[in-house]
């Protein structure tokens, strides 16, 4: 191995140990902020005015697969939704 393998290992070593203490932090951070872009998204049909309905009603069919994680973690066991049914 030479020089440069050594310290292209040290570095990623180096960075690994930065960041292990925050991933958890940071999943959370991706997390919330994929709740709130759901919400959004779905706040039309949950009673919440959306000025850019007409726009996110492209982005249903994406976004289906993730709405039953979405409504568990928001503490509603059944789809709030009537035309929803993934539970």
């Amino acid at each position: 191995m030479d020089i440069l393998e050594k310290l292209k290992t040290m570095i990623r070593y180096y960075e690994e140990v930065i960041s292990l203490p925050h991933r958890r932090e940071i999943a959370a951070e991706l997390r919330d902020e994929d709740d709130l872009f759901l919400l959004l998204l779905y706040s039309e049909m949950v009673g919440i005015p959306n000025p850019a309905y007409y726009y996110t009603l492209e982005l249903y069919p994406y976004m289906l697969e993730k709405f039953h994680d979405w409504h568990l973690r928001m503490g509603m066991e059944k789809s709030p939704l009537a035309g929803f049914r993934c539970c």
